[in-house]
């Protein structure tokens, strides 16, 4: 069975109208302003899930579209019937929304989505060019050369696009799995973005990571209560002491290092493939030992609780009655117990915590016929490819589609060039994708969903 996935994978012929589109749709879809502030307002997903019904509807499919959990908040759905209709479904999601963006930090702007080089390769910049757009544009152009040239994948694929994954999916992908479950009828796998990148290792070695597991999030608001008083008096119940005493605490600590399955995984396969001597128990040397890549391993290995916000007074010769602080915490899978009671030791009487966005840690094995096509459609586009598992320090829409038992995987093809800094990109300026890898990307997905 596995033997077989693998050949036909490699044996797909892509659909050349799909990657003669792809570009076109990736910058369509950049230019709406799909900006997420978190709370609520700005323009929502509307103009850009009524881009893509007819899109879809242009070729013929009879897609669905969706109010979500607030206004503006719209998601869209169609499923393609496979061959064979008793196999467990695979939902292809991707968000629509982006994080918001300075203009005047941006080389170019952020919702023009044009092409320009970066040393020497040509890419669309824009906000949502990597996060994640292409991937949607990546589907919505494979899944229209399909229906022109009736080509039928080997189950059924469900694609979904949704809004409001930028503010943790409640209003989107948690929604619809409260709301909507009958479009997940007879779904067991899925797989979404930040994976099935390149990164380059040394010279002509290229690992492909497939994300296998991600951090839980658990977003707090701290507040400590005192005193309120005149700031030229002398008053040891000062809340905002207090508040900035415990946020130093928090912000000093070091959380033990704890090696998943995953990460173990990364580690033994960059080994074998490197000859690097990487000892998952003696991480301290083996970060050292991974140049670049040590950041993306780092933010991995422990539970991390980084402060992020501070609020406090209305005036300066007023102490207040009470300070607040917001903190972004991330814990590994299995050890989401751990952080917090650290936390609540660390923070100490006098200061209460709440959940502004709390949500699970994920963790699957990296095997089984789907990890096989996905590998097998990487190595028939790159014979150099080589697919590993990693572990996402951020969080994804996959979290909320585990709830209903569906395994998930982070999948998004695409070669990088060497030289892109690529993690940095994520809600970072000058967000950007490569043409050439956006292309190769729809191949390597074309080949996977056919077959997987």
């Amino acid at each position: 069975m596995a033997g077989m996935t693998v050949t036909s994978a490699a044996t797909i012929e892509p659909l050349p109208a799909a990657e003669n589109e792809v570009v076109e749709l990736c910058r369509d879809l950049i230019r709406f302003d799909t900006t997420n502030f978190g709370d609520g307002e700005g323009p929502g997903t509307s103009e850009a899930a009524e881009y893509a019904m007819a899109t879809l509807q242009e070729v013929g499919l009879e897609p669905e579209r969706i109010v979500c959990g607030g206004p503006r908040q719209e998601a869209v759905v169609v499923r393609i019937p496979g061959r064979d209709r008793d196999r467990g479904a695979l939902l292809l999601h991707g968000h629509l929304d982006v994080v918001p963006a300075q203009a005047s930090d941006w080389t170019l702007p952020p919702f023009a989505a044009e092409v320009a080089e970066d040393d020497g390769v040509p890419m669309i910049w824009g906000r949502g060019a990597i996060d994640m757009k292409h991937l949607v544009a990546m589907a919505l152009a494979n899944v229209r050369a399909w229906t022109r040239a009736g080509v039928q994948p080997e189950r059924d694929i469900v694609l979904l696009l949704l809004p409001d994954e930028e503010a943790g999916g409640w209003l989107g992908s948690h929604w619809l799995v409260k709301h909507r479950k009958d479009l997940f009828d007879g779904v067991t796998e899925a797989v979404g973005e930040v994976g099935g990148f390149s990164l380059t290792v040394q010279d002509d070695l290229r690992l492909y990571v497939i994300q296998t597991a991600e951090k839980g999030i658990g977003w707090l608001r701290l507040t400590a209560a005192g005193t309120a008083g005149h700031g030229s008096m002398l008053n040891d119940d000062n809340a905002v002491s207090r508040l900035c005493a415990a946020v130093a605490r928090v912000g000093a600590h070091e959380f033990p290092v704890h090696v998943t399955p995953t990460v173990r995984s990364f580690l033994s396969a960059l080994a074998e493939l490197t000859g690097i001597d990487l000892d998952p128990d003696d991480m301290p040397t083996t970060l050292a030992r991974l140049g670049p890549l040590a950041r993306m391993v780092g933010a991995t290995l422990a539970n991390t609780a980084a402060p992020t916000m501070l609020d406090a007074g209305y005036k300066v010769n007023v102490i207040p009655g009470t300070a607040q602080a917001h903190l972004d915490t991330r814990f590994l899978p299995g050890y989401e117990d751990e952080l917090f009671s650290t936390l609540d030791q660390l923070l100490g009487p006098g200061i209460t915590r709440e959940f502004v966005n709390h949500d699970i840690a994920l963790e699957t094995t990296f095997d089984g016929p789907s990890v096989e096509a996905m590998a097998a459609a990487l190595r028939a586009e790159d014979p150099g490819a080589h697919a590993v598992p990693y572990m996402l320090s951020g969080g994804t829409d996959a979290k909320a589609f585990s709830t209903l038992g569906i395994r998930c995987f982070g999948f998004a093809p695409l070669r990088l060039p060497p030289t892109l800094a690529f993690s940095g990109l994520f809600h970072g300026i000058d967000e950007r994708v490569p043409i050439d890898g956006l292309r190769f990307g729809t191949r390597v997905l074309d080949r996977f969903l056919r077959v997987c």
